[in-house]
């Protein structure tokens, strides 16, 4: 309507002036209501045309949107475990601080599973125990295998030494047990090293990694039992929230609950232009919003990210081929944009339905100098006629409690 009325001002106006004036026409004589196609059919003409390429020029270059929301993020209240509720620390609507405890499960099973390995990480230390002593005695052994083996040795030379000085003091079958006696005695020592050397590798070897098994069975006990109680992940607000004592719940088949995190954590505006506009939205450009949940307010935005995909052409694994034609209705471009100025939506519910306009700006490659004569001129042009979609945007504005409550009836 304002594009049509714009160009008729520069278009039909003059037309109908210069006939009323110039022709010396008038109104109810020669300029009638049949007649006014025929008389005003070049302003006419012209004001149609003018106000395609106006209304075409201001969509192109300043593209607007009614598919914007508030987007938040949430993060599902789920146990890592199934278990039976046992009790229940906060209700539906509560502001949670992270690290905050929601609820617990019956650990009964973990509990019992964590006293086993415990008990069984003290039988290995009782072990270990024992084998120092162990250890302690087969050093005592080899010690007293050695000091016989000494003993026999010694009485063996001393023996040996008599038979020298005279041969029939001692008798061959003396000094053949004797040098038995000492061949036993060495085998002794040996024994004794080897159940010492056994008793050293398994107190410093075998016991500990069996140690080392049942701390890690412990560790792995106490860490199923601690999945039995689900703490905040993040502070936010408990939506959904209908968990009672009894209830049993299954990490895969029934979530507790929905966290709505802290909005400053996730305070983006997500909107979906159309296609054509793929061209003219850019990262840093100036837009506005106005939203559903808060009219008559326009609240200035500017474009973060451009989504470099359209989600209509995403393709996933599957047992048949994807024919194109069944996505006939196109995808739009998501643009993520954020207040112009801290704190511009926190009064804006989250997940509020919006409306946005983004606006082209030329204003620093007009001062740049680099363009000049008609392509300068296009350009004032089209930042000049985004003043109509503002003026169209703060129009809707107003217009939305009547839209909303009293046209359609929501």
């Amino acid at each position: 309507m304002f594009e049509v009325i714009l160009c008729s001002m520069f278009t039909i106006l003059p037309d109908y002036l210069f006939r009323r004036y110039g022709q010396g026409k008038r109104i109810g004589k020669e300029i009638t209501l049949f007649s006014v196609w025929y008389e005003l059919r070049w302003g006419i003409s012209g004001c149609a045309i003018l106000a395609l390429s106006l209304i075409t020029t201001i969509f192109y270059y300043h593209p607007s949107t009614s598919n914007v929301t508030l987007a938040f993020r949430t993060v599902t209240i789920l146990p890592e475990t199934p278990g039976r509720v046992i009790s229940v620390n906060v209700e539906s609507g509560e502001w949670v601080e992270a690290g905050e405890e929601i609820f617990r499960l019956d650990d009964s099973r973990q509990q019992a599973a964590l006293d086993t390995a415990r008990t069984k990480l003290g039988e290995i230390e009782a072990e270990i125990t024992l084998a120092e002593a162990s250890l302690l005695v087969s050093i005592a052994n080899v010690d007293n295998a050695n000091a016989s083996l000494k003993q026999s040795e010694l009485e063996l030379a001393r023996t040996l030494e008599l038979q020298q000085r005279n041969s029939g003091v001692v008798t061959e079958q003396e000094i053949d047990r004797q040098t038995a006696l000492v061949a036993s005695r060495s085998a002794s020592v040996n024994a004794a090293k080897a159940h010492q050397e056994e008793s050293e590798a398994r107190l410093n070897e075998q016991l500990p990694a069996k140690r080392q098994s049942a701390e890690a069975a412990v560790a792995q006990a106490e860490v199923e039992q601690s999945l039995t109680v689900v703490y905040a992940g993040t502070s936010g607000t408990i939506q959904q929230f209908t968990l009672k004592p009894g209830d049993y719940i299954n990490p895969i088949l029934r979530p507790a609950g929905i966290l709505v995190p802290n909005r400053d954590d996730f305070d983006l505006v997500q909107a979906g232009f159309n296609q054509i506009s793929a061209q003219v939205m850019k990262p840093g450009m100036i837009a506005e919003i106005t939203c559903f949940s808060e009219p008559f307010k326009i609240i200035p935005m500017v474009v973060v990210r451009v989504q470099s995909v359209i989600a209509a052409g995403q393709v996933r694994p599957a047992d048949q081929l994807v024919d194109i034609q069944q996505r006939a209705v196109p995808g739009t471009l998501t643009v993520v944009m954020e207040p112009l100025y801290e704190g511009g939506i926190d009064h804006i519910p989250q997940g509020s339905k919006c409306i946005a306009n983004g606006y082209t700006s030329n204003h620093e490659l007009l001062a740049s100098g680099e363009v000049s004569g008609g392509k300068a001129v296009l350009l004032h042009a089209i930042d000049a006629v985004g003043l109509v979609h503002a003026l169209i945007l703060r129009i809707q504005a107003m217009l939305l409690p009547v839209q909303t409550l009293v046209l359609t009836g929501h």
